[in-house]
């Protein structure tokens, strides 16, 4: 049966290559700019092997030259779309695969699901011929997003493993002082039009769109202010900007969204609270945990004054390691004005930046952390460009906006 059926596809597939050959050179003819203009000679029929998602086919299509301009065209290729020799389908899901897989294992399983035979590294060069246009025709026509009630924005960064060449005179965290990865900063946005019965919001399904970039934070979080423009941020009824601690993500907010809630993530707010009862009573002490737990539920009933004053007496008293201490007393001070977790909940506002951290792991983890990959910055940045558009649902309209419908074929 197995064989009876890949035979079959086979023999579809041949059949289906023969019929749309037929079919483009019967239209060839007719398609927009097939006459020559009056600086151009017409050099007819020449031949162009092109692969689609059945296989090769060869079209035979006119050359229009001009000599005054020094330059040549072919209306039939223009009028197609076609891409290095590949159908806009083909093309289509070559990005596909490439986005969601290292390129051997995308070509073996486009192979393995539908009879095409790229190779990897023929699809890893598509990419890096798309992936620099991707944002801008993505964004050439920025939509009217509808009115949300609550709008969200969140913002980190990860680290990507790179060539030797990307990571020279870069400080890192190796025990020399190099680096062996690039921080990559990833930004998200994601609406909530509804609570639970209890009051907890819902994240609106399908609502997530993302931006990466390896760029400063500064130009970065121009890209993320324009997705979020685009997704409707002068008409949401209200904005929260969700961050961990890092400095970079403050001000990225306070610049580009001064106007949204900013909401510290309430698990990163706690990881600093137990660096602290470790430095005030020793780490993993009961004195610690007692301490540690009481003051995580004061964190959440608004309370993150009353656990600075009680840090702030331990640590005149007696502490195992003061210096630290006093650090994470100065972090609960900087970020007292957004770990107001009580009055978040009341708001039914989301108090956890779990959404773009899962990001990290799945737009670029998955796709650019597996083992043994290094990266130059362009070949990562073009892949994280399909693979937002993929992830954030918008991958389909990049080659809807790429390549509209043809009239002259539809008719």
């Amino acid at each position: 049966m197995a064989w009876l059926e890949e035979g079959l596809r086979a023999a579809l597939h041949r059949d289906g290559c023969h019929l749309l050959e037929d079919l483009l050179q019967e239209a060839a003819a007719s398609v927009p700019g097939c006459q020559a203009q009056a600086d151009e000679k017409r050099y007819a029929a020449r031949p162009k092997p092109v692969q689609c998602l059945m296989g090769r086919l060869t079209l035979r299509r006119d050359y229009f030259y001009s000599a005054v301009r020094h330059t040549g065209r072919f209306a039939l290729d223009e009028t197609l779309g076609l891409i290095e020799g590949y159908s806009p389908a083909l093309a289509k899901v070559m990005c596909r695969a490439g986005a969601s897989a290292a390129y051997e294992a995308a070509s073996a399983e486009l192979q393995a699901y539908g009879g095409i035979v790229v190779e990897g590294r023929q699809i890893q060069r598509l990419i890096q011929l798309l992936g620099p246009h991707l944002p801008e025709t993505l964004n050439a026509s920025p939509a009217s997003a509808a009115a949300v009630p609550t709008m969200y924005v969140a913002a980190d960064g990860t680290g990507v493993p790179m060539v030797a060449a990307e990571l020279q005179g870069r400080r890192g965290k190796q025990p020399d002082g190099s680096a062996k990865t690039r921080e990559v900063k990833l930004g998200c946005v994601f609406t909530q039009h509804h609570s639970d019965a209890q009051g907890r919001p819902c994240r609106d399904p399908h609502s997530t769109t993302y931006v990466a970039s390896f760029r400063p934070a500064a130009d970065f979080g121009s890209e993320l202010r324009q997705e979020a423009l685009r997704r409707g941020l002068g008409k949401a009824g209200r904005v929260a900007f969700l961050g961990d601690g890092a400095a970079w993500v403050w001000e990225l907010a306070r610049v580009n969204f001064p106007f949204a809630t900013p909401i510290l993530d309430f698990y990163h707010g706690a990881q600093h609270v137990r660096a602290l009862t470790d430095a005030l009573y020793g780490p993993g002490t009961a004195a610690a945990q007692r301490q540690f737990s009481r003051w995580r539920k004061a964190l959440l009933r608004d309370r993150v004054g009353r656990v600075i004053a009680g840090a702030q007496r331990a640590l005149a008293r007696r502490a195992p390691q003061r210096q630290l201490a006093a650090q994470e007393i100065a972090y609960l001070q900087k970020n007292e004005s957004r770990m107001r977790y009580a009055t978040f909940r009341r708001q039914e506002l989301f108090i956890g930046s779990g959404v773009v951290e899962a990001g990290c792991r799945t737009v670029v983890g998955q796709r650019v952390k597996q083992s043994g990959m290094f990266w130059s910055e362009t070949g990562a940045q073009h892949v994280l460009n399909f693979r937002c558009a993929l992830l954030g649902g918008r991958f389909d309209e990049y080659w809807e906006k790429r390549q509209p419908p043809i009239r002259a074929f539809a008719e």
